[in-house]
């Protein structure tokens, strides 16, 4: 790790221990320390409670991509999805399994399945890094799918949904057009900016 690297880290230190150190001062001066002291413990029940579920749904996706790679169903995927992916990604050689999982990814994004999204996203960054010799430094495509990744076109965005479920909403299929609509452009605009500062980092 650089010097850069350790002053940024210790900036973020001081600056959460600063906010911390207020808050707690704030609540003493203002008398309501009771009620952080409530507000703490049940945010710790509900950060464990929210790691226990996501490590299910975790083991769960990667246990399916598993079966689907001993398949032979992700290698089928690379296959037929390597024609459409090849310009945004020459720099992985022909034929190579990441492939399927860039385009599972998107298929898992495309459908609002952020929690089988996240282990896939894992594994093709696995996968890049491998194409890249192990280096720490992002390469090209690494780049390149972290943006498709982050401004995904979303049809049917799930949870979105289903919080509107839970809280009673009229209709909460109605963020369904407004979804396609705005990530649309997004997924537009990342891949502009990642071919125009890959053309900047070619010249």
């Amino acid at each position: 790790m650089g010097s850069t690297e350790k002053g940024a880290d210790g900036m973020v230190s001081a600056a959460f221990a600063f906010l911390m150190l207020a808050g707690f001062l704030f609540a003493a001066v203002n008398g309501t320390m009771a009620e952080v002291n409530t507000a703490l413990f049940q945010s710790m029940e509900q950060s464990i409670e929210l790691a226990i579920s996501l490590a299910g749904i975790l083991l769960f996706w990667t246990g399916v991509m598993k079966t689907a790679e001993a398949a032979g169903m992700v290698k089928g995927l690379a296959d037929a999805v390597q024609p459409l992916l090849r310009r945004l990604f020459p720099d992985i050689p022909d034929g190579h399994v990441v492939f399927g999982y860039i385009a599972s990814n998107m298929a898992a994004n495309f459908f609002g399945l952020g929690n089988a999204a996240t282990p896939i996203g894992l594994k093709t960054m696995r996968e890049l890094k491998k194409l890249n010799n192990g280096q720490d430094t992002a390469s090209r495509s690494m780049i390149t799918f972290l943006a498709l990744n982050t401004a995904a076109i979303t049809l049917i965005p799930t949870t979105v949904i289903a919080i509107g479920l839970k809280n009673g909403a009229s209709d909460p299929t109605d963020i369904i057009v407004p979804s396609l609509l705005a990530t649309i452009p997004a997924f537009v605009f990342a891949i502009m900016l990642d071919r125009y500062y890959a053309f900047r980092r070619r010249r």
